[in-house]
């Protein structure tokens, strides 16, 4: 069983900075991609930012500049910097890992999500 742990999030005015985090544990060979998705009321979940095991990134245009993604491979932790935040960031934000079970089979599970609220 693998568990994606999130933490960070709430409320916060706009400009201000915001960090997540996201543990993954559990039966895994190696992890491949993480990243974080976003879901607002009413729209479709969406990429924010991935980073490959190798730190190749990956953000949405909206957050770039912005946003900073970084993880720790021995930790199996990514983290999600989250800096000038304005109203439209405001979303249900989702951890989300790539992973092997094994030397050859894949997976790929999601964290419990965690709200991001910004006011304006």
């Amino acid at each position: 069983q693998v568990q994606l742990v999130e933490s960070g999030g709430g409320l916060v005015q706009a400009g201000g900075s915001v960090r997540l985090s996201c543990a993954v544990s559990g039966n895994i060979f190696s992890i491949n991609s993480m990243g974080w998705y976003r879901q607002a009321p009413g729209k479709q979940r969406e990429l924010v930012a991935a980073m490959t095991a190798g730190g190749t990134t990956n953000y949405a245009d909206s957050v770039k500049g912005r946003f900073t993604i970084s993880r720790n491979n021995a930790r199996n932790t990514v983290w999600l910097q989250m800096n000038s935040l304005k109203p439209e960031d405001t979303a249900v934000y989702y951890c989300n890992a790539e992973y092997y079970v094994d030397s050859y089979r894949t997976s790929n599970s999601w964290g419990q999500g965690t709200q991001v609220t910004v006011s304006s």
